[in-house]
């Protein structure tokens, strides 16, 4: 249980990314978003090279055996696909769009986490979905308009709460909490009238 309660404090602290962001344009100290796309690209980078060096080379420090789950033992942990993640929607997406689906990974995930009873299940039980819905429209709503954050925080619940198997390797969610949201937020000003 402390393990666990470590991993959602480490995921919540990828919320300074989008605070970073944040401050440093409200402060006007030159983090403009093409530095911070290069930023997040730096940051992505480093997480593969430290899983290629954990996976390939054997390097096996403590902090794995804390903040890796078991399953991730002999696969890409959590937190690769983490930053990977919030990487590819900061290079592809603007900030409207790329910093609510951050947030849906690094708050949204963890607080509908703490209401699950962390089985693999197929579907995820209704209150976590509720939760991670909630808690993602919430999040989304100071960045877009309220029917493009209601679709983004779709997309953030069908991957936090849909567990997709390509073959036995069961696709991680912090890989897709972003990607999902992202997609649907920038699809629905798109296309859709809001």
């Amino acid at each position: 249980m402390a393990d666990e309660l470590k991993r959602r404090l480490v995921h919540a602290s990828g919320s300074g990314l989008v605070a970073l962001y944040l401050l440093g344009t409200s402060l006007e100290v030159g983090l403009t978003w093409t530095r911070f796309q290069f930023l997040m690209i730096v940051l992505a980078s480093g997480t593969l090279v430290l899983e290629f060096f954990r996976l390939w080379i054997g390097l096996d420090w403590r902090l794995y055996e804390v903040l890796t789950r078991e399953y991730e033992q002999n696969n890409p942990a959590g937190y690769a696909l983490y930053m990977i993640s919030m990487a590819a929607v900061v290079v592809v997406f603007e900030s409207d769009i790329a910093l609510p689906a951050m947030l849906m990974l690094s708050l949204g995930d963890p607080i509908s986490g703490a209401v699950s009873d962390n089985s693999l299940q197929r579907i995820k039980p209704p209150k976590v979905l509720i939760t991670m819905f909630l808690v993602s429209t919430v999040i989304a709503i100071p960045f877009l308009p309220l029917g493009a954050a209601v679709v983004a925080a779709l997309g953030a619940t069908i991957a936090d709460g849909v567990t997709l198997e390509i073959r036995t390797y069961i696709i991680d969610d912090n890989l897709t909490i972003p990607i999902y949201a992202a997609c649907l937020a920038f699809l629905a000003l798109r296309f859709v009238p809001l």
